[in-house]
Formats: C-alpha cells, structure tokens, sequence
C-alpha cells in the first residue's frame, strides 16, 4: 500500500472529519488530503529527479502532516531531521543526505541561515512563514497555493524509497535508515492492529515528528484507520495533561522518560486523565515501576510495550493482558512480521538462552543510506535477514526478553557482563527514576561497571546504599566500581540514554579513552 493512499482512502470516507488538531488549528481530512496534493504538484514543478531527498525541519505542527503525505506522492524521499541538532550535526546529516529541497519550521530559520553556505546541494529553502535574514525563501503557503489539490499523476510502486529517519546516534554519527513504501505500510498496519486504532480514537502526538515513533508509530497508523491526531509541539507534564482533559485523547505513545515525568509531576490529575485508554511506549526499556505505578494510579489504561527499530519497525509487542505475568518482557512478533534470537551464526537459541533479535520481512529498510559496510554489517549473513544488535532471551512461548545492546556489553576479566542486569538491579531500590550502566577501562580488568543514577523528585539515596544493594544481588564482578548521581541524562530525541556520551565525559581529561 502505498503512503498517499492512507490518507486518501480516510479522506474519502471520513471528509469532514478532523485530521489533525494543533493548538487553535484544525485541518479535516478533506483539507489535509487536498493540502498534500498541492504540496505534491509545487515540489513536481522544482523538476527534480525521482529520488530526490525533500528535508523536513519542524516540531511537531500541521504542516508535518501535509509534508509527510505531499512528499509521500511525489516519488521523492522525505528525510526527517532533528530540531536538536547543532548546526554542525545539521550541516552534516543534510550534505549526507544530499537533501535538495529543506521545509523548516520558522524558529529554526537563523540555525538553517548558519549553515546555508555548505550546503551547496540544496536548491529550494521553504519556510512557513519566509525569512528575511534568508535570500530565496519560499513562503510555505505562498509555494503550494498556485497548484492544484487533486492528486499528480506519478507512477509510484510500494518497493520506491519513500522516507530515510536518522538514527538516535547513541553509539556514534548518527546513520540515515532508508525505507520504502511498502516497509512503513506494514509498521502502520502492525499498530493499528495490535495497539487496536480505530476511527473514534483521538491519537495524541507527544513524541517529536522526525522520529519514526511519532511518525511511523502512531501518526501513519492513525491516519490509516480514520482516526483524530492532536499534536502537543513540546513536551511538558502539565501541558499533556490538559491537552487529554481538552480533547478527550484516547490513545498516544510516549517514551519511559515522558511516563515517569508524568507520574512525578504535580500537575497529574487521574480524573483529567479518564478518557485516556490506550498508550504504547517504547524507545528505552521503562521501568517495571513505571509501568506498575500507570497500572495502579490509572487502572483503564491499557499499556501495550513496543519493540522495535527504525530500520525494522515494531518486531514484538506485549498487550496489557500479558500484565503483570509477562513484566519485563518486549512481547513477541506481531501478526505480520518474522522474528527470531539466533546464535552468531543465524541458528536459532534454544528458550532461555541468550541470542541477537533477527528480523526477516517487509518490515525491513533498504539500507543506511551512503553506507555500503553499514548496511552489509546489518545483513551480514546475506540470507535477508536483519540484526538488530541487541541481545535477548526468548522463551518457549516466544516472549521476548531484552538483555543489553551487543555493543554496550562489558568485558571485565574475560567475563560477559549485561548492564541491563545491574540496570534491573538497581531499579529495585524504590528512589531511582533512571540509571544507565556501562563499561569504563581498568588496567586490570580490562573494563568494569560504573552506574549513573537519576533519583526520583525528593528521593535520598547514597552510593554506599546502591553498593550494598549491588552485593547481595549480584556477583562481585558485575557489581559497579563506581556509582554516581546525576540530574539528568544525554537522551536522544526519543529518550535513549546516550552511554557514549556518558563514557566520554567519564574519561574527559584522561589519556585512556573509550
């Protein structure tokens, strides 16, 4: 199925329902479908090649979605960026992408204006509003208004590349993650199936756009199913819990931090919060605190936990009636996707024993765009068969239980060590919001482990404590060498602790570096 026709086919049976909602502006399916098809003609008149990459730099507006599907029908590539980014990870992930055609969002227009001059490759800027400090920007409104809302005549097929998302950059230069049509139908299809959208639901749109969670994993399966999309343009507690209250949303993904904020935050009101029943999350692990403080505090509110990648999708889900038996797993594979925990040879584990997730199918991206040795390490058996780099257990069910990422494995005298073992560990003692573990160098040991901790809202905790906890729980060689609070942590856009970086700041100023 091909991206335009998700919203084509909403926008003939549900026309003057609303699409999305932001703020004071709402768009009807009737509007958003006509919208997207103007887009579509004004970007076809710039004469670009098929394949094109279009850059979208936005937070979370309107305008995404008439991007999203305007470029969808064009045969071009819609490439999300960051609004994070530095001008220096901007500047490099547009020249990578070889992005020609950059929309962006007015407030980032004096980050675009840095970098204009080495980025040679992009030939049209369209802000939505124009800039003055700016030669040659396209107002948004101005460049579609000329061109007509019926559909372009485009010969497009599902196997076309249709958008590239940057990945987290958690363990290096972030890496775009090339996908087709056909791959981002079936993750539209897989959550609306097993997260059960429907047309009465009112989607909230909480995590940012650019990211596939947002975009992928909630935007597109709504649009899919006729449903309503409220976008929140900046995460905050409150702000999310008046925008339930205000539109009776039913359903949205977050990410583990964005619950737990939640939960700690003075401004969460369980009556504001009823007409909220559905929320998937995924991104991170979250907490079994987490998940069990939602159960109780919001008892109608069905946790659905998403497993997945950019360059996979959703490959397991866990449903709220696998609560609280099944706590600590990620699910197992959807309906539509094929997934597996194999040795480092493609043969399947034996339940219980500790593999790499596998996944084979549709799901599945094209490549790392511009990054042949990359995208061959990611189908390194040439048998179709993707690996994500986490380590996970499975069990005689095919619940799916995550160890740690393969990279982020410790080595200390020879011994494997899994920080998510100590990570759980920790997470036993009731005043930890967030902690992150991972290997430092020792002259001895060749590494240890050192944990960071990110205490609850008035929580007290001592590193004596968390060491003594450390002791009885776990093996001497496992137990963290070093342990230290912090106020937050380095995340990526959707909520991943960024290790690396807490590795670097660990080693700042010494000779020996990771």
């Amino acid at each position: 199925m091909l991206t335009g026709q998700m919203l084509q086919r909403s926008a003939q049976r549900f026309p003057d329902k609303a699409a999305i909602i932001c703020g004071d502006r709402r768009l009807s399916y009737r509007e958003l479908d006509g919208s997207a098809n103007q887009l579509a003609n004004a970007l076809l008149d710039q004469g670009l090649a098929k394949g094109a990459k279009v850059g979208m730099l936005s937070r979370n507006l309107a305008e995404y979605g008439v991007v999203f599907f305007g470029v969808a029908r064009t045969g071009y590539v819609l490439t999300n960026i960051s609004v994070l980014y530095a001008p220096d990870e901007l500047a490099y992930v547009l020249d990578k992408a070889d992005v020609e055609v950059l929309i962006f969002d007015d407030v980032f227009a004096e980050k675009v204006a840095s970098v204009r001059d080495r980025l040679p490759a992009v030939k049209t800027l369209i802000g939505f509003g124009g800039d003055s400090t700016l030669p040659d920007v396209h107002n948004f409104a101005d460049f579609m208004s000329r061109h007509a809302t019926q559909p372009p005549d485009v010969e497009l097929s599902e196997s076309d590349p249709f958008c590239m998302t940057y990945t987290g950059g958690t363990t290096g230069r972030p890496k775009g993650v090339l996908c087709n049509h056909r791959a981002r139908a079936v993750t539209a299809h897989t959550v609306m199936v097993e997260e059960a959208i429907d047309e009465r639901d009112r989607v909230g749109i909480v995590t940012p756009m650019f990211h596939v969670a947002a975009l992928n994993i909630m935007f597109q399966p709504a649009m899919l199913a006729g449903a309503t999309t409220v976008f929140l343009p900046k995460w905050d507690p409150a702000e999310f819990v008046a925008m339930v209250a205000r539109h009776e949303m039913t359903a949205n993904f977050m990410v583990p931090t964005q619950a737990a904020m939640l939960l700690n935050d003075e401004s969460f009101d369980a009556e504001a919060l009823r007409s909220w029943r559905k929320v998937s999350f995924a991104g991170a692990p979250m907490p079994d605190w987490v998940q069990t403080e939602l159960r109780k505090r919001l008892p109608e509110l069905a946790l659905t936990q998403i497993y997945g990648q950019s360059e996979m999708g959703v490959i397991a889900v866990l449903r709220n009636w696998y609560l609280p038996e099944k706590l600590g797993s990620v699910g197992r594979q959807p309906y539509n996707v094929d997934v597996r925990v194999v040795d480092e040879e493609g043969r399947d584990v034996a339940p219980g024993e500790i593999g790499e997730v596998v996944s084979s199918g549709d799901n599945l991206m094209m490549e790392y765009y511009g990054e042949p040795e990359q995208t061959d390490e990611f189908f390194k058996l040439g048998d179709g068969w993707g690996w994500s780099g986490d380590l996970a257990t499975i069990d005689d069910e095919g619940f799916i239980t995550l160890i740690d990422r393969s990279k982020d494995m410790i080595i200390s005298g020879g011994e494997n060590i899994y920080p998510k073992e100590i990570e759980d560990v920790i997470y036993e003692l009731t005043q930890v919001a967030e902690c992150a573990v991972f290997g430092v160098p020792d002259d001895k040991w060749g590494e240890v482990p050192a944990a960071y901790l990110h205490l609850k809202p008035g929580a007290e905790l001592t590193e004596d404590a968390v060491t003594r906890h450390c002791a009885e729980k776990l093996a001497s060689f496992k137990r963290p060498r070093t342990v230290r609070f912090v106020d937050d942590f380095p995340k990526t856009p959707i909520g991943k602790i960024q290790k690396n970086v807490l590795k670097e700041t660990f080693w700042s100023g010494r000779e020996k570096k990771i």
